[in-house]
């Protein structure tokens, strides 16, 4: 047995204050971790003793956070839209601000009868974080996501498969090489959109995820002008485009759209009110 208590862990938030906007929750992520208890048993047990193999761990995952290292890479996991995903430094970390392009692609079926069959694609799917979202909201779609990178898809494949969700498919495909010529009634995705001088990637939990999943050139807008050029031809007459972009791209990305065609055109703002997520309509030929 140890010495150190659950109370005594937690009072050591302080320590992580210089590289985490939520030390306290960043402790208790990990003692939840750790000891397989959630938070209210933290709170409920704080006298509770550790066992030396148990402190020792917290030791090494706390030395860890405070170099900086990410609570989902330390821990292996991140909720996104209420679905445990596994998480590597393969891809990128889910954020609660993408979990507006699913609510957004929701919104934009709404009145679809029940049981209506949609096609979806998810670029650069990363974890499988949108695809799987929206695999839990419509599991009659048919929904396919695509990554470049080979760890991205085996990343994907496992949280697929943990959620036992048989009928997404996760494939390789750098953008639409090895996509299936079909017409899509919604293509989502989350790019990389940082310009590769940004000094904001030498900050936080970017540090610790893959750039080729961050960075693009032009400003950022490389990828994002290269799914809008193809997804012409993937995307059903009717059906939607939605891509993530930086929070003073939507201009550039509206303008975009609307160069290649798509109408309706808009963006919508994340939690903090900033542009986030830009979509378009192919129109019905009539």
């Amino acid at each position: 047995m140890s010495n150190i208590t659950v109370a005594q862990c937690l009072q050591r938030a302080s320590e992580l204050e210089s590289v985490s906007d939520s030390a306290r929750l960043d402790i208790e992520l990990l003692l939840c971790n750790i000891l397989q208890k959630n938070r209210t048993w933290l709170f409920t047990w704080p006298d509770k003793t550790l066992t030396f193999e148990q402190q020792k761990i917290f030791d090494d995952f706390f030395q860890r956070r405070k170099n900086g290292e990410p609570i989902a890479h330390i821990i292996g996991q991140r909720e996104f839209w209420s679905l445990p995903l596994s998480v590597n430094n393969s891809t990128l970390i889910p954020r609660p601000d993408t979990e507006l392009l699913v609510e957004t692609v929701l919104e934009l079926f709404a009145n679809d009868a029940p049981l209506q069959q949609r096609r979806c694609l998810d670029l650069g799917t990363g974890t499988g974080a949108i695809v799987l979202a929206l695999a839990s909201e419509k599991p009659h779609w048919q929904l396919l996501g695509v990554d470049y990178s080979a760890d991205a898809v085996a990343l994907a494949e496992k949280n697929r498969r943990a959620l036992e969700f048989d009928y997404v498919s996760i494939l390789q495909s750098d953008w639409f090489s090895a996509v299936p010529a079909q017409a899509f009634d919604v293509i989502v995705s989350n790019p990389p959109y940082i310009d590769p001088q940004d000094h904001h990637l030498e900050q936080g939990d970017v540090r610790f995820e893959p750039r080729s999943a961050l960075v693009a050139g032009n400003h950022g807008l490389a990828d994002i002008e290269l799914i809008i050029r193809d997804s012409w031809n993937y995307v059903a007459e009717g059906g939607w485009l939605l891509l993530e972009h930086g929070y003073d791209q939507g201009e550039s990305v509206r303008a975009l759209l609307r160069a290649r065609g798509f109408i309706a055109v808009e963006t919508r703002c994340d939690f903090g009110g900033n542009e986030r997520v830009s979509l378009g309509k192919k129109k019905e030929q009539s």
